[in-house]
């Protein structure tokens, strides 16, 4: 098996062409052909410099989150993950301060280390990072979850496949998220 880091119109381009057997995204829609199956979940989390002053609070209300500049992904590039992000900021009245649409994590990492944002993004992804300077916080209320979705052609998978896609479907158990059904 191997893996292949692509926007999401190649990753749907290449499984209908069968360039790809599977993959993943935050996208929620694949389109004509293509079977969409939430494959695990992560905890939307805010990303603090260190010092900032919403450090104060252990976690953040999202009125506090939004009197600051953000690093958000760039929907062109991060779609399905700008999409569920955009989403949750649309629940308030009050439209967020961008400081600046990212194409990658670490670029809003970078952002956030020196300063210049505060950024949204899943707890394992934060928790990943090695960014120096970086604090992950939770957000207040009931967690914001983002999910993370297995993509397929909508066809027979190969024994191969089908052993991949039930060690997902554990995972997927194992943190609580229902298995979908294939069928």
């Amino acid at each position: 098996m191997r893996l292949f880091e692509v926007p999401l119109g190649l990753q749907i381009k290449g499984l209908h062409e069968d360039l790809y057997d599977v993959g993943f995204s935050m996208a929620e829609d694949g389109g004509d052909g293509i079977l969409v199956t939430p494959a695990w979940e992560d905890e939307l989390m805010v990303a603090v410099p260190a010092r900032h002053p919403v450090l104060a609070f252990k976690q953040v209300p999202l009125k506090e989150v939004l009197r600051y500049p953000l690093a958000l992904g760039d929907p062109a590039v991060c779609e399905g993950h700008a999409r569920q992000i955009d989403r949750f900021l649309r629940k308030l009245d009050q439209e967020p301060l961008i400081a600046q649409r990212v194409a990658t994590f670490d670029v809003m990492m970078t952002l956030v280390s020196a300063g210049l944002a505060l950024g949204l993004a899943g707890e394992a992804h934060i928790a990943s990072s090695r960014e120096p300077g970086v604090v992950a916080r939770r957000l207040a209320g009931k967690p914001y979850m983002l999910t993370t979705y297995l993509l397929r052609r909508d066809a027979e998978p190969s024994e191969m496949l089908a052993r991949f896609i039930e060690r997902v479907a554990f995972i997927d158990s194992a943190d609580g998220i229902d298995a979908a059904d294939d069928a």
